[in-house]
């Protein structure tokens, strides 16, 4: 958005902006100077449900939960607004001012008045009775002999009369709940407040102790049902023990699987130790079988061959070396054969001091001893064996009575454990209801000072919502106008290069020769004439770079300046001593004079005799508006050859083309322009059928841009 351009179209409506709030403001003054005093009353519900003086505590390690207890001042606030509370209220404002004509709160409404007093006496009868079962007041109430719903409507007293002034809500998370309203009378706002709350509290209390004896009644059938259950399951166990004689099985045929597992360990040893001895018996066996030599020495006969064997060696080794000269290798074979002899005559020596005797008849005794102990182990696998079966014929007989017992107790377990939840939860109930939450009224409603007149925050308010209208409306102006005003507008919706832009001229009948010779302190006349010398130096200088001499000055309208502008840059490129012939062109403010400017010629004439008389500057040809075609005064091929004798002539030819709208004029002048200029008018939009003429000039070879016209 262009920020400029909307804060000059603020400035422009900004006496809109000043004098509408204003007027706005003013009207409200006098319309709320005489509104009626307003009066407050407040009334303070006490919950419970935050402050701990006022609770029993069952459970000391209880965390306060935030969300719960919104949750509870919210139902509250809610039951409040319900409308069968709100209507017992209603009931007792019309039943005040009805029994009670000189204190009523309001004037009598028209709907009242036509009661007369035995219509009023069967009235407040009927409210009372209404009153007593705690109906619900609707518009269906009207059907009966007295529309009694719109007798309350008329006096103010209905809900939603009532909501509209009337805030219920919970003081800065607070354990209280506080009633709000205002009235035009005090009493009123008291009354309403104090009924309102004691009402409620009654109301509250009397449906909780309803819920809640309704759920104990519940919970106590419930629970005598789960007790029965119960009993039953636990009696059917009972009988199943005494009838099988099973004081507790799980013990029992724990104590038998354990004594069944200790024999067992006892005969898998006394296994072992048999084993064990008669192992050690056969190694005796075969000691015993291996002679005195085996008990003595155990090898001694070995040791004894092998003594032979070596001497044997030593007596050969012995002959080698005297044999062999006494050779030093000899030597140490004789000796180290002496040594072996030595060493193992030694070991027989030691071997031979304990006595074999001695050793046979210790193992003799050994065995004996082992073979007692064999015998005995025997006789206890025996025993144990004997106690096993008994073990085991005692621990199959109860297995059968393990499936069965365990199905019982299963029963009795889960029956006993639904009976304890249910007496749990009736508990709580039963104590939750000693226990419950009490509402209580903590402060009455009073009658209190008028407030502070809101007149002035209703004539803000007007002024603010006036002044905010009012710039929404310009600003919606700005941003459905799709007029362009300056050049960036211009070659965005052309997306096309703007060559320059001229000011619009006040004065009506402005003379161009004269606008060129005018006082340089106009600056109006000083403003065109340097904006025209910057949209002549861009022509110029496409026409050098072209080495072209034909302009084209088109628009896409007829009617947007480009005959003035014609005739202006006419005048432009004279000024720079160039020969200029202007076709077309708003021929009657280009005045002549002897020296600069000659008597206009016709186009058409030149046309016919190929002749023109040209003067020192501009010279003018008029075109025949009346011919509705170029192309069917001469045909193509003459009308080049009469430009080509033009271009001889003249140093810039400027043609006044027909505006795009006449597109079958336009386009027979392009085919013989070089160069082509479009004028758009400034403060006009493109429509979408100029949007196919956007296209189309766009689309010519040698277009070189746009020029904005008539900027204000």
């Amino acid at each position: 958005m262009d920020i400029k351009s909307f804060l000059r179209l603020l400035g422009k409506y900004k006496w809109v902006l000043i004098l509408v709030p204003l007027l706005t403001g003013g009207i409200t003054y006098f319309l709320v100077k005489n509104l009626p005093q307003q009066y407050s009353s407040e009334a303070q519900i006490a919950t419970g449900l935050i402050d701990q003086s006022k609770q029993v505590v069952v459970n000391s390690n209880r965390n306060t939960d935030i969300f719960k207890i919104n949750q509870q001042f919210s139902n509250i606030i809610e039951r409040m607004k319900m409308r069968r509370i709100m209507s017992i209220l209603s009931y007792h404002l019309i039943l005040h001012d009805l029994e009670d004509p000189k204190a009523s709160f309001r004037p009598y409404s028209k709907q009242v008045s036509k009661l007369g007093q035995a219509g009023i006496d069967e009235v407040i009868r009927i409210y009372k009775e209404r009153l007593l079962n705690k109906q619900v007041i609707a518009i269906g109430d009207n059907a009966g002999k007295y529309p009694l719903y719109d007798i309350i409507s008329s006096m103010g007293y209905d809900n939603d009369n009532i909501a509209n002034n009337l805030k219920i809500y919970r003081p800065d998370n607070s354990d209280f709940v506080n009633v709000y309203y205002v009235s035009e009378n005090p009493l009123l706002s008291t009354f309403l407040v104090n009924t309102l709350s004691s009402e409620f509290i009654n109301n509250y209390g009397q449906d909780v102790n309803l819920n809640q004896n309704n759920s104990i009644e519940l919970l106590d059938s419930l629970m005598k049902k789960k007790e029965a259950a119960m009993n039953e399951k636990n009696a059917a166990l009972k009988d199943f023990k005494m009838k099988n004689g099973v004081l507790n099985l799980d013990k029992q045929s724990e104590m038998v699987y354990a004594q069944i597992s200790q024999n067992e360990e006892r005969k898998a040893q006394a296994i072992r130790d048999i084993q064990a001895n008669q192992r050690a018996i056969a190694d005796i066996d075969a000691t015993l079988k291996g002679g005195i030599d085996n008990l003595s020495s155990g090898n001694s006969t070995a040791d004894n061959r092998r003594i032979i064997s070596l001497k044997n060696q030593l007596k050969i080794a012995n002959s080698a070396y005297i044999d062999g000269n006494f050779t030093a290798a000899d030597k140490n074979k004789v000796d180290s054969l002496t040594r072996l002899i030595n060493g193992v005559s030694s070991k027989i020596s030691d071997e031979n001091v304990t006595n074999p005797q001695a050793s046979r008849q210790g193992l003799i005794e050994r065995k004996l001893s082992l073979e007692t102990t064999i015998s005995q182990a025997k006789g206890s696998l025996k025993s144990i064996d004997n106690e096993l079966s008994v073990l085991k014929a005692k621990y199959n007989t109860m297995v059968p009575f393990d499936a069965g017992i365990q199905n019982y107790e299963r029963d009795a377990e889960l029956a006993t454990k639904d009976y304890m939840n249910s007496l749990d939860t009736y508990n709580q109930n039963r104590t939750g209801q000693n226990v419950a939450l009490k509402l209580q009224l903590a402060q009455l409603g009073l009658p209190g000072l008028p407030l502070a007149s809101k007149g002035i925050i209703y004539i803000a308010l007007s002024y603010i919502a006036s002044l905010f209208l009012c710039f929404t409306w310009v600003l919606m102006m700005f941003l459905l106008d799709r007029s362009i005003r300056d050049s960036k507008q211009l070659a965005q919706a052309t997306k096309s290069v703007v060559l320059g832009a001229v000011p619009y001229l006040s004065y009506p009948d402005i003379n161009i020769r004269e606008l060129w010779k005018s006082k340089e302190n106009d600056p109006e006349f000083l403003s065109f004439k340097n904006l025209l010398r910057s949209l002549r130096f861009e022509i110029s200088d496409a026409l050098k770079k072209n080495n072209s001499k034909i302009v084209g000055i088109t628009s896409l309208d007829s009617n947007e300046g480009k005959s003035f502008l014609s005739g202006s840059l006419a005048y432009a490129f004279a000024m720079m001593g160039e020969k200029v012939l202007l076709i077309g062109g708003e021929t009657k403010k280009v005045m002549s004079d002897s020296k600069e400017l000659a008597l206009s010629q016709d186009f058409e004439t030149f046309l016919v005799k190929r002749e023109i008389q040209t003067e020192d500057l501009i010279t003018i040809l008029n075109k025949n508006d009346a011919n509705s075609s170029l192309l069917e005064t001469q045909s193509s091929t003459s009308l080049r050859k009469g430009f080509e004798v033009l271009k001889d002539e003249f140093d810039v030819i400027i043609i006044d083309v027909d505006g795009l709208k006449d597109l079958n004029k336009a386009k027979e002048w392009l085919l013989f322009t070089e160069l082509n200029v479009a004028v758009f008018e400034s403060g006009r939009s493109i429509s979408e059928p100029q949007k196919e003429l956007l296209s189309y000039i766009k689309g010519q070879p040698g277009f070189i841009g746009w020029v904005l016209n008539k900027v204000k």
